[in-house]
């Protein structure tokens, strides 16, 4: 057993290239793992710069030089930013409060028709059951409830992070592009020299996150916004406020559109009941997802994101739970990654050929 292992070692290692690679990579999960909360707004600031870089680069095939590019991207994207921190924000907050406030009453009417439920079917329904299940339920708001109160403790600093995320994050942006070369090279200078496979990795991974990010943000506003329309248009309550979780539902692939069905599900029944409404209603948030899962998936991530469903979900569990909501959105693009590290790795035969030039 130890000389299986010897072997494998030295037949997986013996590239310098590969050690470095194991390095860094091991490092960097290290310091996320440990660091990550810490770091989260300069994360961001990166991941904004890495997704604003292609329009500075556009401006300056015009003719403009970068700082002037950089100014001029930097200004249209805190005025979108502004615009929809002061314009959907308070709609939003507004809903959530009126729809919590709600609640009671949606309890009540709920209450009241679980208990006619072993009248009309006793022979599958027993009251028993529907008295478990009531104190389930209640049982579970009242965890929500606690937790709820737990985070309204916890408002103040959430908001002195929020006030500071919104200072540091846009000024780390504007020079992580406006001195984007500077800073590159000096990342690169700390980069052990036999770095062949880090690079492989990083070219590989480079098209694809940023596609695969892009890609991320239009399907969220497409679906958010063809989902809030529908919504409106069939007059359901809270509107915006359900088709915002619809968009951001997008982001956890498979379960996010599950989970996000049952509030859009439980307003409709309560506003209209087992009526037509409510299925046309169902039917139209069914089309929003065909549509999402059908057309736009396949036409905004076809090159970004070739990986199996299985992995998908794997990753989401994974590193979600490692890094919670960024490890969520971040999970596809790091599966590929580790897909990329594993198509970079070199094989027994590649190790072998490589150990007589060293």
């Amino acid at each position: 057993m130890i000389n299986y292992l010897k072997s494998w070692y030295q037949n997986k290692f013996s590239d310098p290239h590969v050690v470095s690679l194991t390095l860094l990579m091991t490092l960097s999960f290290l310091i996320l793992t440990f660091f990550g909360n810490l770091l989260m707004p300069i994360i961001i600031s990166l991941v904004l710069a890495f997704l604003l870089e292609p329009s500075v680069r556009n401006l300056g095939r015009t003719g403009l030089n970068r700082n002037k590019s950089v100014i001029l991207v930097m200004l249209m994207f805190t005025g979108l930013s502004l615009a929809l921190l002061f314009g959907l924000l308070p709609l939003l907050w507004q809903q959530t409060s009126n729809l919590v406030a709600e609640v009671p009453d949606m309890l009540v009417k709920g209450n009241a028709f679980l208990l006619t439920l072993p009248e009309k079917y006793p022979d599958i329904i027993k009251a028993e059951q529907i008295d478990a299940m009531i104190a389930s339920i209640r049982g579970e708001l009242i965890s929500m409830g606690q937790a709820i109160l737990q985070a309204s403790l916890n408002s103040i600093s959430n908001v002195v992070a929020l006030i500071i995320y919104l200072i540091l994050v846009p000024i780390m942006v504007f020079f992580f592009l406006k001195d984007k070369v500077m800073l590159v090279d000096g990342a690169i200078r700390f980069l052990p020299k036999e770095s062949r496979l880090t690079s492989q990795v990083g070219k590989e991974m480079h098209q694809q996150i940023h596609n695969y990010i892009r890609g991320k943000v239009v399907e969220i506003v497409i679906i958010g916004v063809m989902s809030m329309l529908t919504f409106w248009i069939l007059d359901l309550r809270y509107a915006v406020l359900l088709g915002a979780l619809v968009g951001l539902s997008v982001l956890v692939p498979y379960v996010g559109a599950t989970v996000v069905t049952v509030p859009v599900m439980l307003v409709a029944l309560f506003q209209w009941g087992i009526s037509p409404e409510f299925w046309y209603l169902m039917l139209a948030y069914a089309v929003i997802q065909i549509v999402d899962g059908n057309i736009l998936v396949p036409l905004l991530f076809s090159e970004a994101v070739n990986l199996h469903p299985v992995a998908i979900i794997i990753a989401v569990i994974v590193f979600g739970g490692l890094w919670g909501f960024w490890g969520v959105f971040f999970a596809i693009p790091l599966a590929t990654l580790v897909k990329a590290v594993i198509n970079a790795w070199p094989s027994s035969s590649d190790a072998q050929e490589a150990q007589p030039d060293s």
